[in-house]
């Protein structure tokens, strides 16, 4: 029999490092939480552990099947993860989790609310494009709700749509256990790379002609680099498949992926002419209820200096969010890797707000947008050979923790950081980097 991966919280602060340089934390305990077996006829009235379980014996058993492995759910789950909803998944966690785990998600959507989000997220973007990985993943996603992560991360070019597919045929699962409800948990996903389906066509340049050309969605000359595209067309059609792909009647967030890649082709007064038509048709999507709220998912551009062309503005994004949506638009949330190699976002001053040079995270802070981090094990780089000394930094009671878990704590401890990202196409991996939610996600500083 599976056994929920929960854990006994015990105090400690801790404080930032700049790596490599040598600092002192306190961690926390590693005490495994039996749970309990409860009787009921009725599985809802059921504690969430014990409904979790039974769930995971049930699939650990028959395994998660579908019809073909690639396909999307066969229905849309309807509703979104709101206020009520994310807050009752993190009050079932409270005696196991360290303070400051589950932080709150300004929506600025009557719809939603304030969402209660994890600190720690489970990211699809490596693994192969096969139906194995595709049932790694959706065991990895029921194991992650299982113990305490309610934020899943996508795209929709992630292994040609096998990404998205697989969180949604797993949430869809654990929703029609019983396990969770649609309200609990946070789905994103990110649009403007073009990808083909599954199976690639035979002459992808007339598919893309038939398909995309014809129907006067972009056209070449929004085409760039050859492979990115953000016209309200694309950006519509894209989250229409996105929101198929995941089985969702509403993705709760929705960014425009990495649009400084245009940047390498057009003007910057092009670029903004496009950015805010993007925008604009997001807006639209938020009124139509086919998304909470949307913003930009970077890997440059938030990281370079203002003087450099790929370079993006935080304070010009969100004027143009106000001038399509108004005081109360929805571009509410960034992405940026950060990580211990990749620390920009916190320490480069790339963002100048009325004039006043600061970092990523301050400027967001000011202008009312919430910073999700990519790239917190930097693929797995960071996931082994940390230095000794900070490693034994964390450690308590004799037990030191894994290089995987050092990193993500340090992410998460951030100020100014929401949820830090991990890519976890294995259980194991869930298991491993869970065991940091029982730490204090709180900073000293």
């Amino acid at each position: 029999m599976l056994k929920s991966l929960l854990f006994v919280a015990c105090p400690s602060s801790r404080g930032l490092f700049r790596f490599p340089a040598s600092f002192v934390v306190s961690s926390r305990c590693f005490f495994p939480c039996r749970g309990s077996s409860l009787p009921s006829a009725d599985a809802s009235a059921l504690p969430f552990c014990v409904k979790a379980k039974r769930f995971l014996v049930v699939m650990a058993s028959h395994g998660l099947q579908s019809a073909s492995p690639a396909a999307p759910p066969a229905t849309a789950l309807p509703g979104r993860a709101n206020e009520q909803g994310t807050a009752s998944y993190a009050q079932q966690f409270a005696p196991v989790v360290g303070p400051g785990h589950f932080r709150k998600l300004a929506t600025y959507n009557d719809h939603a609310g304030h969402l209660t989000v994890s600190s720690l997220g489970l990211g699809t973007y490596l693994g192969p494009e096969t139906d194995l990985a595709d049932h790694e993943y959706e065991a990895s996603i029921c194991k992650a709700l299982s113990v305490g992560i309610n934020v899943f991360d996508a795209a929709i070019n992630y292994r040609n749509m096998r990404s998205e597919r697989a969180i949604g045929r797993a949430i869809f699962s654990a929703v029609s256990s019983g396990m969770i409800q649609r309200n609990q948990f946070v789905v994103c996903t990110k649009g403007g790379y073009f990808t083909f389906d599954v199976n690639r066509p035979p002459n992808p340049r007339k598919w893309i002609e038939d398909v995309y050309i014809q129907p006067g969605i972009f056209s070449w000359a929004d085409f760039v680099a050859g492979c990115h595209c953000m016209t309200p067309s694309y950006i519509l059609d894209q989250l229409d498949k996105s929101r198929k792909n995941l089985g969702l009647e509403t993705v709760d967030v929705y960014y425009v992926h990495n649009p400084e890649t245009q940047l390498s082709e057009i003007s910057r007064e092009e670029f903004n002419a496009r950015i805010k038509k993007a925008f604009s048709a997001l807006e639209e999507a938020v009124s139509a209820n086919k998304i909470t709220v949307y913003g930009v998912a970077t890997w440059n551009g938030f990281r370079v200096s203002p003087q450099s062309k790929a370079h993006l503005s935080l304070e010009d994004l969100v004027d143009a969010a106000r001038e399509v949506g108004g005081a109360a638009h929805h571009f509410r949330v960034v992405q940026v890797p950060f990580n211990l190699s990749l620390q920009e976002a916190a320490s480069a001053t790339t963002q100048v707000i009325n004039g006043r040079s600061m970092s990523l995270i301050a400027a967001s802070k000011e202008l009312g947008v919430t910073v999700v981090a990519s790239a917190s094990l930097m693929q797995a780089s960071l996931a082994k050979g940390l230095p000794e000394d900070f490693r034994r930094a964390f450690s308590e009671g004799g037990q030191v923790p894994t290089d995987a878990q050092c990193a993500l704590q340090f992410v998460r401890t951030t100020p100014g950081i929401m949820t830090a990202l991990a890519g976890m196409r294995q259980v194991d991996h869930v298991q491993e980097n869970a065991r940091v939610i029982s730490f204090s996600a709180i900073s000293a500083s």
